[in-house]
């Protein structure tokens, strides 16, 4: 299951921001995920909850933002956002298509803590 070094990645992003802003605690990270990135959200979630429990996510909150697959059809011009994993034009069923959106995960924001001791 890939979603574990997934995760690792992920826990070490945001431990690298942490150390970089002084922060000591994470309490929420929120990402974007494609539908096509070939990460299994549930999975995903599932790794994290078991990966944090660790270091400086051990309170996060994952949150997910799931992206459409946005497509531009070649033969129609038309760009369409389709919630399925198809590269097939809804409108003229053509094949010449060219991905936009919903192929990546991205960190997009971190919320941090910084204790005083």
């Amino acid at each position: 299951m890939h979603e574990y070094s997934i995760v690792s990645a992920l826990i070490e992003q945001c431990e690298q921001h942490a150390r970089a802003n002084q922060a000591n605690k994470i309490t929420r990270v929120e990402i974007k995920l494609g539908v096509m990135s070939g990460v299994e959200p549930s999975l995903l979630q599932t790794a994290f909850d078991t990966f944090k429990l660790d270091g400086i996510c051990r309170d996060a909150v994952l949150n997910m933002q799931i992206q459409p697959l946005v497509i531009l059809c070649h033969d129609c011009q038309s760009e369409s956002v389709l919630s399925e994993r198809t590269v097939v034009c809804p409108a003229c069923q053509s094949y010449r298509t060219t991905v936009l959106d919903g192929e990546d995960m991205l960190l997009m924001q971190l919320e941090m803590e910084q204790n005083e001791d």
